[in-house]
């Protein structure tokens, strides 16, 4: 099982090609790059400014050259830095209708309202804003499109719709949320109605929820696998990897597991 560290400076990619890093991935705090070695964008950012601009440095990144930020939806851990870091660095905003009216942003340089389903592009990346069950008032996850690549973002949903499987069939990675084991959260310390809100269907992934939706998706062009948003009180890294792993015909090389603290490095989409 591998998590990949981001310890030192990870240099900021150039050149054509379709990559993506996290910041971190968790209950605390999420956020996750997105690059065509030209154009970088952050998709989410539950972290404070300071705590952002520090794990942006070791992605060798300044906020300034983000092209924007992208939001899934207004939970904290999501968006509680969204509105500080893009009126320090006059950065653009892009998100649902809902989340906008939710009103956790703040006042912002610039935002743009996303019509689910409708691609939008960000200079080189080609953006489809996808609509997925998950508490919130309009949440939506993301398909990124460039070099002839594709690039699925999908966390945060309560159980894996025919809609999210036939949206993200075509992608060549996968960042997939992994958030629990059922097990674990009905022993766990969540009080009854926690429990009830993870582990339903407008909540959050378990294990074995995330590899039925890979079988959906099919895994013969996946070239990278993250599991993502993994509880700390609910889950551990070998759970969702022994839920994963089997899927791959022995080859983990393409599996990675998304940390808290330091999420992963630089992955290339070839």
């Amino acid at each position: 099982m591998t998590e990949s560290a981001a310890s030192s400076v990870s240099p900021a990619p150039s050149g054509a090609g379709l990559r993506f890093a996290s910041l971190g991935s968790g209950s605390k705090g999420n956020a996750t790059l997105v690059s065509d070695g030209e154009t970088h964008v952050l998709v989410d950012c539950g972290f404070g400014l300071r705590e952002t601009e520090k794990r942006l440095a070791r992605f060798g990144l300044h906020a300034r050259q983000l092209s924007g930020v992208l939001v899934t939806h207004e939970h904290g851990d999501h968006i509680a830095g969204v509105g500080a870091l893009a009126r320090r660095h006059g950065l653009p905003v892009y998100l649902s209708a809902g989340t906008w009216l939710s009103k956790r942003l703040g006042k912002v340089p610039r935002h743009h309202l996303l019509t689910p389903h409708a691609r939008f592009a960000i200079a080189g990346l080609e953006i489809d804003p996808i609509t997925v069950p998950h508490d919130a008032r309009e949440p939506i996850q993301f398909r990124f499109r460039a070099h002839g690549r594709q690039l699925g973002v999908l966390t945060d949903l309560g159980h894996p719709t025919e809609h999210v499987a036939e949206a993200f069939k075509s992608c060549d990675a996968l960042i997939l949320e992994c958030n629990h084991d059922p097990r674990m959260l009905a022993e766990g310390p969540y009080p009854p109605s926690l429990k009830r809100r993870v582990g339903g269907n407008w909540g959050h992934l378990a294990n074995a929820q995330a590899q039925v939706l890979l079988q959906r998706l099919g895994l013969d062009r996946l070239q990278r696998i993250v599991c993502s948003h993994l509880s700390e009180q609910n889950n551990r890294p070998e759970l969702a990897w022994e839920a994963l792993a089997p899927l791959l015909d022995g080859d983990e090389s393409r599996l990675l597991i998304a940390a808290q603290d330091h999420g992963f490095d630089w992955q290339e989409v070839a």
